[in-house]
């Protein structure tokens, strides 16, 4: 019986294997997701605080919060193996932005909402999003939306994602979120999830910029960084549609 990557992630989580699929994973996304929102940390100090549960302190001093949201990605991605074969909720998403931001210099501000929607309006670059009074009635009609879809495909994950960017629900932490968001809803429904790499970060923000105009960006970045991925696959020899 073959079994597929979602069952192989959580077997390897429950055994602490070392050097397999579920530690390179949790290493390339943890520093991938963190770097492209403005972590200073390498991949190989990820990959140490991952392995050794230390920090290595080289010629360039780590910021706490790197490292402290670093270890709160682990968390947050064994998180999200644990429910990965549920119904995605609001209840899901809030869990995730509370380990992730947890600890963080901003959890310690008042106004700063662990694990609870904005209290204060932001936005992403020169766009808008939903005001905080607007946050709690948007994400329920998109979480709503996205619960009665039959079949869940590809561009219905992306579709959300791009929402819930928009919305930005979250004072900070909502890229992150959303991509383990999707890592989560693609292992539910057997589709090879993705990272998104400096290499493909430009290109995914205008795939998200431009989403309503043109869906073929963000759906060519999405499958180049799932190429990407499939190497990784076919390595472990993980069979995959």
């Amino acid at each position: 019986m073959e079994i597929n990557l979602l069952s192989r992630l959580q077997e390897e989580k429950s055994i602490k294997l070392k050097g397999g699929i579920y530690h390179q994973t949790q290493i390339k996304l943890a520093y991938n997701s963190n770097h492209i929102e403005g972590s200073r940390l390498t991949e190989e100090q990820t990959r140490y605080i991952y392995e050794t549960n230390t920090i290595g302190v080289e010629k360039t001093p780590a910021n706490i919060d790197d490292i402290i949201e670093a270890v709160n990605h682990f968390q947050c991605f064994d998180y999200m193996l644990d429910c990965a074969n549920d119904v995605l909720t609001e209840d899901t998403i809030k869990t995730m932005h509370k380990i992730l931001k947890s600890n963080t210099s901003d959890s310690r501000l008042e106004w700063f909402n662990v694990g609870e929607y904005k209290s204060q309006p932001n936005m992403v670059a020169d766009m808008t999003t939903a005001s905080p009074d607007e946050v709690g009635k948007e994400m329920k009609k998109l979480i709503s939306e996205y619960q009665k879809i039959s079949n869940v495909t590809f561009k219905d994950i992306l579709n959300f994602h791009v929402r819930f960017e928009r919305i930005h629900p979250f004072q900070d932490g909502n890229g992150r979120v959303g991509r383990l968001i999707m890592f989560k809803e693609c292992l539910k429904y057997n589709i090879v999830p993705f990272i998104i790499d400096e290499q493909h970060k430009l290109f995914y923000y205008r795939g998200l910029r431009e989403w309503n105009n043109e869906k073929g960006y963000l759906t060519d970045t999405c499958l180049s960084a799932q190429d990407n991925y499939k190497v990784l696959l076919d390595y472990f020899k993980i069979k995959y549609e």
